[in-house]
């Protein structure tokens, strides 16, 4: 669960980052992405750990309510997966058809950026 968790929020992170503070950026990268403590952060910062909770918490709720009413996330997750089942598809009913491959492989090269 905890795992899922951390994966969810660092998808989250990845497009909704810029609409975060400086600060609420930094204390999710070090929580989430670099694997610190709360007691970790709340030293580098000079604060409480309770401040550190507090904040991390008071950020998940945010990106979960960007996502809620942006959807972009899900979105890219949804087209990802229509993107595998086409590649497979076409490898599968056309895999002689260059210039598919070749669009589908420009498809794949955009998703990735």
């Amino acid at each position: 669960m905890e795992l899922e968790k951390n994966e969810r929020i660092n998808d989250l992170l990845e497009f909704y980052s810029p609409l975060l503070t400086k600060k609420q950026q930094e204390y999710m990268q070090l929580y989430y992405g670099d694997d610190y403590s709360l007691g970790e952060i709340a030293e580098n910062f000079q604060v409480s750990r309770q401040a550190v909770y507090d904040n991390i918490r008071r950020t998940e709720k945010i990106l979960t309510g960007y996502e809620a009413k942006l959807h972009l996330a899900l979105e890219f997750d949804l087209r990802n997966y229509k993107l595998d089942q086409l590649s497979e598809y076409a490898k599968k009913h056309y895999g002689d058809d260059h210039e598919l491959q070749h669009l589908i492989g420009q498809l794949d090269h955009l998703e990735a950026e």
